[in-house]
C-alpha cells in the first residue's frame, strides 16, 4: 500500500485489461495519476468491484448527418446507388436544427453504450451547403463533457463533377474541420478526386479518411492510387480507408499482396459490418457472398483495423443503436472469429481505433485522461461473446451515465407445511 494525498477521485477494485487482478486508479485533474494494488488517500471513491473497466469505445466512422431517415425514406431501397441518390434528395431539405436533432439521439446512444471517441463524417456539397457541418460543430461543442466529436468532412457524391463542392470544402476546413475525407467511387474521375483531397489535406495538415472500393467486383480497384499518394507524400499513419469490402473478394494471393501493400504504406483499414454487410450481394439469387472484410485477419498483418457503426436508421442501414461493443459482437460472428480472436475483436473497437485515430492520450495508463466505461464482467476475455451490461463511463474523471445492472425479481414462495 503506497501513501497517497493528491487524489480527486479513486476507483477500487478495477480490473484492467492488463492486469491479473482488479487494481485501483488514483485520479487528479481529470488525468489518472496513479494505478496501484492498493491506494490509500482520503477521495471520492468509486468501486467498481472486480468488474472490466475500459479507456471507452472508439467509433472511427459514423454519419450523424444522416441518421434516424426510415420515417422518410418513402420506399425501400437497396443497392448503394439507391441510398446515396435516396439520400441526396433529402438532404436539400435538411435544416440545421433537423440534423443536430437527429445526430443528438445518435450520439446520446453511443455515449450510454460506452463510446468515448467518435469521428462522424460530414457530407460538403452545394446540396447541403454548410449546414450539416454547422450543425455537427455544435453537437462536438454541446456533448463535448462526455464525447470527443472529430469532424471528418467529405464530398459524398463527387469533386471534379460537382461544381462548387471543392470550394465548400475548403471553408469547411478553414473553419475547424478535424479530418478530411473522399468517395471517388463516385467520382468520374477519381485519380483526380484522390489527388485533390490529398492535397487539401496537406494544405491544412490533416488526417484523411476515405471511403473506398466499396463492391465485390476485384478486377479494379482504387487503392493502388491511395497507397501511391499516401508514399508519394510521406503521409504513412495518416490515411484511413473505410469499407474496402473488395478485399472481401479478393482469392487468397492477391489479399496477402494488398495486406502487405497496406501494411507499408501504412494506411488503416475500418470495416462497417452492418452497411457493408446490408449492402453488399445484394444481386445474388442464393449462396450470398457476406462482401466483410477480415479486420482481426490484418490486423494480424500489421495493418492497424478499426470496426465501426457508419450508419444509424437510414437507407444505408436500417438498423443499429450506436453500440459498438454489439457492433463488434456481430463482426466476431460473420467472421468466423474463434475464442483466440476475441482479444483482437475487442482491440478492434478500443485500441486499434484510437490509434487509427492519432490519439496520443487515450487508454488506461498514468498520465492519460481518465476517460473510462465500466462492463459488468470479470474477465475481459469474454467481453465480446457475453455483450455485458456498460454500467457507468466517465470523461476527464467526471461521471457521464450510469446503469444499474438487471435485477431478477423472484416470486415468493410460500412453503406450506408438509
Amino acid at each position: 500500500m503506497t501513501a497517497q494525498t493528491a487524489f480527486d477521485l479513486i476507483f477500487r477494485n478495477a480490473l484492467l485489461r492488463s492486469s491479473v487482478t482488479p487494481v485501483d486508479l488514483g485520479v487528479k485533474g481529470g488525468r489518472i495519476t496513479a494505478i496501484e494494488s492498493r491506494l490509500a488517500c482520503e477521495a471520492i471513491e468509486i468501486d467498481v468491484g472486480g468488474r472490466l473497466a475500459l479507456p471507452g469505445f472508439v467509433d472511427t466512422h459514423i454519419h450523424l448527418d444522416k441518421a434516424c431517415l426510415l420515417e422518410r425514406c418513402g420506399h425501400i431501397h437497396g443497392t448503394l446507388g439507391d441510398a446515396i441518390r435516396a439520400v441526396s434528395a433529402m438532404k436539400r431539405d435538411f435544416g440545421i436544427d433537423d440534423v443536430y436533432a437527429r445526430g443528438a439521439k445518435v450520439l446520446e446512444r453511443a455515449i450510454v453504450h460506452g463510446t468515448t471517441r467518435m469521428r462522424t463524417h460530414v457530407e460538403i456539397d452545394p446540396r447541403i451547403g454548410l449546414r450539416s457541418f454547422e450543425a455537427v460543430k455544435a453537437l462536438k461543442r454541446d456533448y463535448a463533457w462526455a464525447i470527443d466529436l472529430s469532424l471528418c468532412v467529405f464530398p459524398q457524391e463527387g469533386l471534379t463533377n460537382d461544381p462548387g463542392a471543392e470550394e465548400l470544402l475548403i471553408q469547411a476546413l478553414r473553419q475547424g474541420a478535424d479530418a478530411i475525407g473522399g468517395c471517388p467511387y463516385t467520382d468520374p474521375d477519381p485519380n483526380a478526386h484522390l489527388a485533390r483531397i490529398f492535397e487539401l489535406a496537406e494544405q491544412f495538415d490533416l488526417d484523411i479518411d476515405l471511403h473506398l472500393d466499396f463492391d465485390l467486383d476485384p478486377s479494379w480497384s482504387h487503392l493502388d492510387e491511395v497507397v501511391r499518394q499516401t508514399e508519394q507524400r510521406n503521409y504513412q499513419g495518416c490515411v484511413a480507408i473505410g469499407h474496402v469490402t473488395k478485399l472481401s473478394a479478393m482469392p487468397p494471393d492477391r489479399l496477402k499482396a494488398a495486406t502487405a501493400q497496406l501494411a507499408r504504406a501504412g494506411i488503416a483499414v475500418t470495416v462497417l459490418p452492418a452497411t457493408d454487410l446490408y449492402l453488399m450481394g445484394r444481386e445474388a439469387t442464393h449462396n450470398a457472398p457476406r462482401g466483410l472484410t477480415l479486420a482481426h485477419k490484418l490486423a494480424d498483418g500489421g495493418i492497424v483495423c478499426s470496426v465501426a457503426t457508419n450508419n444509424v436508421l437510414n437507407p444505408f442501414t436500417p438498423f443499429g443503436d450506436a453500440s459498438l461493443l454489439r457492433m463488434a459482437n456481430f463482426y466476431a460472428n460473420v467472421a468466423h472469429a474463434s475464442v483466440g480472436d476475441f482479444d483482437t475483436c475487442l482491440d478492434l473497437v478500443t485500441e486499434l481505433p484510437a490509434r487509427l485515430m492519432n490519439l496520443g492520450d487515450y487508454g488506461i495508463a498514468v498520465g492519460k485522461r481518465a476517460d473510462l466505461v465500466v462492463l459488468d464482467i470479470k474477465d475481459s476475455r469474454f467481453a465480446i461473446a457475453e455483450l455485458p451490461d456498460i454500467l457507468m463511463g466517465f470523461k476527464d474523471g467526471r461521471q457521464t451515465f450510469e446503469r444499474l445492472p438487471a435485477k431478477l425479481l423472484h416470486p415468493r414462495i410460500e412453503r406450506r407445511p408438509q
